[in-house]
């Protein structure tokens, strides 16, 4: 990771690092509104499907370089690349799979994007279930309001929507795979990182993978030739994937974790507010106050994290965790 941030750190852009974080808000939340959007055009499997073979085509060149460079089959060989394989059917096919059919199936796309941000207290709960990770007080404190903010937005999304309560768990189940890969992630061994654009890749042609078996069962790869399924994948693959993951890395080279952690706690909120606007989804204040609320709840969760990492550590302090948007996997 140290030598990650190094290169990033290398002058690429003059731009504002205010201006960079309010773009990566925006490609952030583009991803549930791209999804949102595709639904009305195509199967949504489809849709993710050639989504991932764009950015897999895209990213192809720079990640040959980048596998060329950093050398990882000769440090760790063909284990690494299957552990990174695994993750990435995880982080990006079944992340994807349960959030963009929860949307499919009803689901507000605002509604979607906050339980997707409840990432940190997935993971959190994940690792003090099964690692042993000590979480202090604020957190467990950050986790109960994470979870009642969701429940009031919930409950007005359902009150305003006839969505089956088995469509709302699938981005549940999505939130909880990237979890489970986040903490994979975090395991493995330094050595032999194929770095993140060669990462990304590999996630995407893995996960292109996973989406041919279920649009196939949906009906067949052949993509509708219609505008707006053009629309639909060039409008997530680019600004939701490329965007969203460019943007993610530049804000992180600027700034520090935390910083760009607490700036995602946007996304949601933009997301509500966007998919209101341009598809007339349910829009109330107590979804304004449930959003703010999860917001807090998971900046707790995040800052308790870093405070027992210092703790335990010492000297060694090591990033929180995070697979992001798509950085280094796929967000929605």
């Amino acid at each position: 990771m140290t030598m990650i941030s190094t290169r990033l750190r290398h002058p690429g852009t003059s731009m504002p690092l205010a201006l960079l974080e309010a773009g990566l808000v925006v490609s952030w939340s583009s991803g549930f509104v791209g999804t949102r959007l595709a639904v009305d055009h195509a199967p949504i499997f489809l849709v993710v499907f050639w989504r991932c073979i764009l950015v897999s085509l895209i990213l192809l060149p720079w990640a040959i370089r980048q596998i060329r460079r950093t050398g990882p089959l000769r440090r760790s060989g063909w284990r690494r690349l299957g552990a990174e394989a695994a993750i990435g059917a995880l982080a990006m096919g079944g992340y994807l799979a349960g959030v963009a059919k929860g949307i499919e199936l009803g689901v507000p796309a605002g509604l979607a994007a906050l339980i997707a941000d409840l990432l940190p207290i997935g993971t959190a709960l994940l690792g003090a279930a099964f690692f042993g990770r000590h979480l202090p007080g604020r957190g467990w404190a950050g986790l109960v309001a994470g979870g009642i903010g969701v429940a009031i937005v919930g409950q007005d999304a359902l009150a305003s929507h006839e969505i089956p309560v088995f469509a709302i768990l699938l981005p549940l189940g999505g939130m909880a795979a990237l979890a489970i890969a986040t903490l994979w992630q975090a395991r493995l061994p330094a050595g032999g990182d194929p770095g993140p654009l060669a990462r990304l890749w590999l996630h995407a042609v893995v996960s292109a993978l996973v989406f041919a078996g279920l649009a196939g069962a949906d009906g067949g790869l052949a993509p509708p030739a219609t505008p707006g399924f053009a629309v639909a994948v060039l409008w997530t693959g680019l600004l939701s994937s490329l965007g969203g993951y460019g943007l993610y890395w530049l804000c992180l080279a600027r700034s520090s974790p935390t910083r760009v952690a607490t700036v995602l706690y946007l996304s949601p909120a933009v997301t509500l507010v966007w998919a209101w606007a341009m598809f007339g989804e349910p829009l109330t204040w107590m979804m304004v106050v449930g959003t703010a609320l999860s917001a807090w709840g998971i900046s707790q969760v995040i800052r308790a994290e870093g405070q027992g990492s210092e703790q335990g550590q010492g000297s060694e302090r090591r990033r929180p965790a995070r697979i992001a948007p798509d950085g280094p996997s796929c967000r929605s």
